[in-house]
């Protein structure tokens, strides 16, 4: 039985994965397995190279394409670690991310979820600037990425990744899943992560219908902690986000721009004649 379980989901992207498996197979800390889930590839590439693996570390399983949220948690099912670390086939992580997640796991039994800092590689570099965590803006938006790990028994008292967020957003959903329990969240004051920028990225090419349509996802799967801390966890919030972006589109819009500029020398010319 491994102390960690890595769960990589992968559909398509062998040009990628082999980076993040070694990123794994390079930690400090020995004691994990690799479990990588092909989720129905269609590349002869990546079934080619998954169907290559082997040694005691790696275990691939090869599934119908079901998606993120079913590929990570089949690999879950799977997996014996009592640690989770969820990890996309285009990412990869540094070398001490493992043994210092651990340590803060075992210094805390409250602790549900440890995370790190981050940085960009691929079309975009620098660090990735996430605001610090705090359980109010985790309800607003998601201040975690999906490479955070969290323990196998506080998985099991979940649902798991839920299937609907077909768009993506699954790992909020997850995390606020875990925030229900009660968890608490560490971050590692360190670059331990390291988020592959493409330009066919799922969260670059979301439009505004999808973007809604997710957050009103999150809200409704989560409508008992929303409704603890929201008057109206689903009206009210969306509304808001509604409102935000007519209120944007119109700032933005030509026929605005013009107008606030003819008002604004009337106000001069007003105010220069004193009445």
């Amino acid at each position: 039985m491994a102390k960690v379980s890595v769960i990589i989901p992968c559909y398509n992207q062998g040009q990628y994965v082999n980076e993040a498996v070694q990123s794994v197979l390079a930690q400090t800390c020995d004691d994990f397995e690799i479990i990588i889930v092909n989720d129905g590839s269609t590349d002869e590439f990546t079934n080619d190279l998954l169907s290559s693996y082997r040694g005691e570390k790696i275990h691939v399983i090869h599934t119908a394409n079901q998606g993120p949220s079913e590929a990570r948690n089949n690999g879950i099912r799977a997996s014996t670690g009592r640690y989770i670390l969820p990890l996309d086939a285009d990412d990869k992580i540094g070398a001490e991310y493992l043994a210092e997640a651990i340590k803060v796991l075992e210094s805390d039994p409250e602790t549900g979820i440890v995370y790190c800092e981050a940085e960009y590689f691929g079309e975009k570099t620098g660090k990735w600037d996430l605001p610090l965590y705090s359980f109010e803006k985790m309800l607003r938006d998601n201040y975690i990425f999906c490479s955070a790990f969290f323990r196998r028994e506080d998985y099991d008292a979940t649902c798991g990744y839920n299937p609907n967020m077909i768009h993506g957003w699954e790992d909020w959903d997850f995390w606020l899943s875990l925030l229900e329990l009660g968890k608490k969240v560490h971050r590692i004051p360190r670059i331990l992560f390291y988020y592959r920028i493409r330009a066919e990225s799922r969260d670059h090419v979301l439009d505004e219908e999808k973007y809604a349509h997710l957050r009103q996802r999150v809200y409704r799967n989560h409508l008992a902690l929303y409704a603890e801390h929201f008057p109206d966890p689903i009206n009210l919030y969306l509304e808001n986000e509604s409102l935000r972006y007519k209120l944007e589109w119109v700032y933005n819009s030509r026929d605005y721009q013009i107008g606030n500029r003819i008002m604004e020398v009337l106000r001069f010319v007003r105010k220069g004649l004193n009445v």
